[in-house]
């Protein structure tokens, strides 16, 4: 998760895009969370890759992710952008025994039953998708190994996208196939690729399956994160359930689930929702607000707001269906 997310510009000037918080929780605390929910073990370390850019606080955020699962946090910064392989290995420290690796681009609902077989030489989780040319695919045998790793494919290959989250049985063994591309200066596309790493541990006669989630959600843009902070509402929140136990101060107000609603919000003669992530402290006054994600801080005012993004500290005024608003900005009209 070292990218400085330029996509998601101007929310990722103020916060790295990995703790954009998608309803109600950062994005990498989801994944993280999801991925411990299909895990048989209890994961005993989160090393996250981040850039320097980052800084001390969002540091300290991301070690209190992974003490929430009682598991220990450790920080690995890759200075260069250099590809897949060059950014794992720079936590190469933590490369030991069992491994579960994520890129923090995208969310995940996960599939619960299909939880991880650590028995397993190596999981690829995979997505169908119509244009897999953007993405790495692989090609499976009849008894469903992987045959084929390709990394962004022109012609058609295959359309099982590789979508970020994978399983070592040996994180020792992965380490040493990454070492042996940078230390051969090999790769693929100007880059030091996982799937090249992959590719020669099947050689080798490692055994690669595939699994899949339920759902695959994409937060590289603006419309993107708000749909992807929908979907998390519908499968998470649609029983009126909140991340937060404190109930929003609300007053001549509706709320319509489902929302997730941050502590010490103010809603005065307003409706909110559905699909609204409203974050702590936030005023909304005259307003209607569905479809959003609001951080916190926020104060919205005679507006009606809907696929909307506001930052933290924002004055919002006026009526929009596409606003993407950064932090300490004001917005009247």
């Amino acid at each position: 998760m070292a990218g400085m997310g330029k996509r998601m510009r101007p929310h990722t000037l103020t916060i790295p895009k990995p703790l954009i918080p998608i309803a109600g929780k950062p994005m990498v605390q989801r994944i993280v969370e999801d991925l411990a929910g299909i895990c048989p073990e209890r994961i005993t370390e989160v090393a996250y890759v981040i850039s320097r850019a980052f800084g001390s606080e969002a540091e300290k955020n991301l070690i209190a992710v992974a003490e929430k699962l009682g598991a220990k946090g450790k920080i690995y910064y890759q200075d260069e952008p250099l590809g897949t392989a060059h950014a794992i290995l720079c936590a190469k420290d933590s490369l030991d025994e069992k491994t579960l690796i994520a890129f923090a681009d995208t969310l995940f609902i996960p599939d619960k039953t299909a939880k991880v077989d650590t028995n397993k030489d190596g999981i690829i989780w995979v997505q169908k998708i119509e244009d897999p040319r953007p993405f790495g695919v692989v090609k499976l045998d009849k008894e469903g190994y992987i045959t084929d790793f390709v990394e962004k494919p022109q012609t058609f290959i295959s359309d099982l996208a590789i979508i970020g989250i994978y399983y070592f049985k040996d994180g020792a063994y992965l380490k040493q196939e990454m070492q042996y591309l940078i230390d051969n200066n090999i790769k693929d596309k100007g880059e030091y690729q996982l799937t090249n790493a992959m590719e020669n541990m099947k050689k080798k006669g490692t055994k690669f399956v595939t699994s899949q989630v339920a759902e695959w959600l994409d937060c590289g843009n603006k419309d993107a994160t708000v749909y992807t902070n929908k979907r998390i509402l519908e499968t998470y929140y649609s029983n009126g359930k909140s991340s937060n136990p404190q109930e929003p101060n609300a007053k001549n107000s509706k709320i319509i689930s489902p929302c997730v609603i941050g502590n010490n919000v103010q809603i005065i003669n307003s409706t909110v929702g559905p699909f609204a992530s409203i974050g702590d402290n936030t005023i909304i006054e005259n307003s209607i607000v569905e479809n959003v994600i609001v951080q916190a801080n926020t104060k919205i005012k005679n507006a009606k707001l809907s696929n909307s993004m506001l930052g933290s500290f924002v004055e919002f005024s006026g009526n929009s269906n596409d606003a993407s608003v950064g932090d300490y900005s004001i917005i009247k009209s």
